[in-house]
């Protein structure tokens, strides 16, 4: 993704169940919004008790706000036929934080590699073409130090540059948690740090 980009896409929910079939062969197809590699065991294991008949759950996904880790897993079938397909419609739709998976019945015809090839690309576009793609900032957070006396002037910036505040103590010692977009960070941090009596530092 570009360097200074400071968006991702990913999908907003989880999708509904897909249906492509294929000389015989059933290839049910699902999108996951996922985090965590956690995550993504958690959803395959649980398709694998509603498909306990099923002989492949290929699927690939992408993680982070900057396409930083993916992975594409073909399951048993030839090498490249059916997690890569996959993982090509994740980088064709632009996504990350999302996991898909094609779960597979034979349906006794042998379909080739460039037949599960097709097969796996479809099934995994269906299911995109099928989900709500949102686009998200990558936020930056901040946390604020500073006495009562500082409430007034550090509320008016905050509400001047649309800052959202994620956390607040405001006693005597008074501390904010506040998050920015990536690329308005350095004017934030630059804003507060000129602030008389005002600490910022990046969390």
């Amino acid at each position: 993704m570009e360097k200074n980009k400071d968006t991702y896409y990913t999908i907003a929910t989880n999708t509904q169940q897909t249906l492509h079939k294929d000389r015989g062969s059933k290839f049910y197809g699902y999108g996951f919004a996922v985090t965590t590699q956690q995550d993504i065991k958690n959803c395959i294991a649980q398709l694998k008790k509603q498909h306990h008949t099923a002989g492949h759950f290929c699927y690939a996904w992408q993680l982070g706000e900057r396409y930083e880790k993916y992975r594409a897993n073909d399951d048993g079938e030839p090498n490249n036929s059916a997690g890569m397909p996959i993982y090509g419609q994740l980088q064709a739709f632009k996504l990350t934080n999302t996991l898909v998976v094609s779960v597979r019945y034979f349906g006794g015809t042998k379909l080739g590699v460039g037949g599960l090839i097709q097969a796996y690309k479809t099934s995994a576009k269906l299911t995109l073409e099928s989900a709500i793609i949102q686009e998200k900032t990558i936020d930056v957070c901040f946390l604020l130090l500073f006495e009562y006396p500082q409430m007034s002037v550090v509320m008016r910036n905050i509400k001047d540059q649309k800052i959202k505040i994620l956390n607040q103590n405001l006693e005597h010692n008074c501390k904010l948690t506040i998050s920015v977009r990536k690329k308005e960070a350095d004017k934030i941090f630059t804003l507060f740090e000129n602030i008389y009596k005002v600490d910022i530092k990046k969390l």
